[in-house]
């Protein structure tokens, strides 16, 4: 007797871990803390314009601005990242109102090169100002029509790997670049991910956290089928942001059984969400899994001050308490908390200090984690056919405007 099957199944760990492994050829993101930066950053060194205009939508944009909202509140960074995401007419006059258009790069961020919001808004600023190789610089795939077009004008040009999805993408030409011009120290941002990575493949510490979690998420996926990232930090909101696409869009899928899988992101910041999510996470239903994020140095020593308002002397407890530790008690005020009610799963990740090193960990953990929860559940992760539908009808409606 013979027997063959292809439905659902959750596999061993070994077997998981050997299927990412057999992915490594196929993937382009597997490499990329690897890659050679050396042409990357001389073209970085030669940018003198202040303002750098990045003009993209999505996994174009989102790990940059994670990796840029991050740093840039420890850092002094002479030039300045402006973000053309959205064909919102307001956002894109209040967003030209801070650039000096003879002094800013356009940076043109298009995977297939024919992304609509990227290429409306590039034509509006070519309108505006004249686009040529003194101002702009393309990052595409290489045979796309964008970098057709940037060649017929002698436009500097990088190249997005194709096996290299945009939600992948933020340690490609798509991150790299823009965060080389600002002054970003990308090669201990890949040391950062290449930790992670070799930890993971050669299954010691990261092999362990990103596997456990993994699987309890796919075990009882049908009880906690919310994931809410939880972070203790405002520069850690584009973070959450590039998180929801990361893990929405690579996991919201059909798998080999034709069941729906959904696992679904939100992203909080504490302590704001404190006073609105928490109520829902702490007295609502069971079905969410918490992670929260801290970090450890906030490099900062700013204190509250004694003695400088009158009637609150029952608030005394928190005179000359740093905000770094006040958020750091909150964080763990809240962690207890749910601790104590027992029966919603947690976990904590904490960031040792605010740099390139620590944000690249983190997020290559989670690219890392992603990738393991799709195979657990046997789906294509790096696929999108949900949203090329919705491309489809814009298109044809448009083209049918008469």
């Amino acid at each position: 007797m013979q027997y063959s099957k292809s439905f659902y199944q959750i596999k061993s760990s070994q077997t998981i871990f050997n299927y990412v492994k057999d992915e490594i050829e196929q993937i382009g993101y597997y490499s990329l803390p690897f890659q050679d930066t050396t042409k990357i950053k001389e073209y970085a060194k030669k940018v003198s314009k202040k303002h750098i205009a990045i003009v993209g939508i999505g996994g174009s944009t989102l790990g940059t601005f994670a990796i840029y909202q991050f740093l840039k509140r420890t850092s002094e960074f002479d030039k300045k990242l402006h973000f053309f995401e959205t064909t919102d007419p307001t956002d894109i006059k209040q967003r030209l109102k801070k650039l000096d258009l003879e002094d800013t790069l356009f940076l043109i961020i298009s995977k297939s090169g024919t992304t609509i919001e990227t290429i409306s808004i590039f034509k509006y600023l070519s309108s505006l100002i004249k686009m040529s190789n003194e101002n702009c610089t393309i990052i595409s795939e290489n045979d796309s029509k964008l970098t057709a077009f940037a060649n017929k004008h002698k436009m500097t040009t990088f190249d997005i790997p194709k096996n290299v999805g945009g939600r992948f993408s933020v340690f490609s030409t798509v991150g790299l670049v823009p965060l080389a011009i600002l002054g970003v120290d990308i090669d201990n941002l890949l040391k950062g991910a290449k930790e992670v990575h070799n930890s993971f493949f050669e299954q010691k510490e990261y092999y362990d956290i990103i596997m456990e979690k993994a699987r309890f998420m796919v075990e009882n996926k049908n009880r906690f089928n919310i994931n809410v990232v939880f972070s203790y930090s405002a520069s850690l909101e584009g973070f959450n942001k590039w998180y929801i696409q990361l893990w929405g869009e690579s996991l919201g899928k059909i798998n080999i059984n034709g069941t729906k899988q959904a696992l679904t992101p939100i992203g909080l910041i504490g302590p704001v969400d404190q006073h609105s999510f928490l109520q829902l996470i702490a007295e609502g239903k069971r079905d969410k899994t918490v992670t929260f994020i801290k970090v450890a140095d906030f490099q900062d020593e700013t204190k509250i001050p004694a003695n400088t308002l009158e009637g609150f002397d029952d608030l005394d407890y928190v005179d000359n308490l740093t905000f770094a530790k006040l958020i750091d008690e909150q964080a763990n005020a809240t962690i207890k908390s749910l601790k104590e009610l027992g029966d919603i799963p947690h976990d904590v990740i904490t960031i040792n200090r605010v740099d390139e090193f620590n944000i690249a960990k983190l997020m290559y953990n989670y690219q890392l984690l992603t990738s393991v929860v799709g195979k657990f559940v046997q789906i294509n992760t790096y696929n999108q056919p949900g949203v090329e539908s919705g491309k489809k009808i814009l298109k044809a409606k448009l083209k049918d405007k008469g």
